[in-house]
């Protein structure tokens, strides 16, 4: 199969299977009403033929089925009509703003949320570690202090990274990268 423009050969083969279920659909309501029309047709014969009461109140209920199944027929069309051309619009305005692709913005906030609380708990143990070590003597306190500070800088830049979609900060938004201490 051919991937169509914004589009994949998934949703090419949903169109084709789509466009089959609708011919299955238009022949059966295509017999469903040529019974209809048949039904009144003989019930107005035999009402005539018989000239009985009982007769021609076959004829007008089966007209009344008739009609019917017309309104719901034609009905059916053309709301379905509109919607399709509603859902084009639709297709068309979001191939137009997003390049053709689907946004599921509520997992994206989810997993934004999820990583931004990561981040958070990663700063909350840093904050531990320069507490204990912070009147510690030596180097090796020095280190891990700086090193925790350090830890926090780039969880803190990372996540404003998240909130802002990367577009300030230093190098220019891309993540930064080092040792975490934890």
């Amino acid at each position: 199969m051919h991937n169509l423009p914004g589009g994949s050969a998934d949703s090419s083969a949903a169109g084709k299977k789509s466009l089959q279920d609708r011919k299955i659909t238009l022949k059966a309501s295509t017999l469903t009403f040529a019974v209809m029309v048949t039904v009144f047709l003989v019930a107005v014969v035999f009402a005539a033929n018989e000239n009985d009461v009982i007769g021609w109140i076959v004829v007008i209920v089966s007209l009344g089925w008739l009609l019917l199944a017309a309104f719901l027929a034609f009905g059916i069309a053309r709301g379905t009509k509109k919607m399709q051309e509603q859902f084009a619009g639709v297709r068309a305005d979001m191939a137009r703003s997003g390049g053709g692709s689907t946004t599921l913005v509520q997992q994206d906030t989810s997993a934004r949320d999820m990583k931004l609380d990561h981040s958070f708990k990663i700063v909350e143990v840093q904050v531990g570690v320069v507490k204990e070590y912070l009147d510690q003597e030596g180097d090796d306190a020095r280190g891990m202090v700086d090193r925790a500070l350090e830890t926090i800088e780039i969880t803190a830049h990372n996540a404003r990274g998240m909130m802002k979609d990367g577009k300030n900060g230093k190098n220019g938004g891309d993540p930064l990268s080092g040792d975490i201490v934890g």
